[in-house]
């Protein structure tokens, strides 16, 4: 029924909870399983002032986010045609960028991830996957 499916892992419990039924969407139709993190700019507007953090915060911030990924590669090591990869970007447009390029047919996604304030300021990233994917999504609550 899908050829290849994405599913967007930040580490959340409802990425984990997003991960583990793709895995079982995946196995059942014999998919090629995409897990992907997207890396943002961690940088904060306050009005007109903007805070970027340091560089050597950004190099440890990339290192754990890299060092995630590469742990979940273990983890999906014993499943046939699966893999995780880092994405670097706005989340919602690098994993439809990413959809697309690789003409995946479904998305799945958990319905909130790691920072609920960030979704109050700049919206959900399931609720813009929703409204922009040319594919399926399927949304885990």
């Amino acid at each position: 029924m899908f050829s290849t499916i994405i599913v967007a892992y930040d580490g959340s419990d409802l990425s984990k909870k997003a991960l583990s039924k793709a895995i079982g969407i995946a196995q059942n139709c014999s998919s090629r399983l995409e897990v992907v993190h997207s890396l943002h700019n961690r940088a904060a507007m306050f009005g007109e002032l903007i805070f970027t953090p340091s560089e050597d915060y950004e190099k440890e911030y990339l290192n754990r986010t890299q060092a995630l990924v590469d742990k979940l590669n273990i983890e999906l090591s014993a499943i046939p045609n699966a893999r995780a990869t880092l994405l670097i970007g706005n989340p919602a447009s690098t994993i439809l960028n990413y959809a697309r390029e690789i003409s995946a047919d479904l998305i799945i996604v958990g319905s909130k991830g790691q920072s609920e304030t960030k979704e109050l300021f700049l919206g959900s990233v399931s609720h813009n996957i929703v409204q922009h994917a040319d594919i399926p999504v399927l949304i885990i609550k």
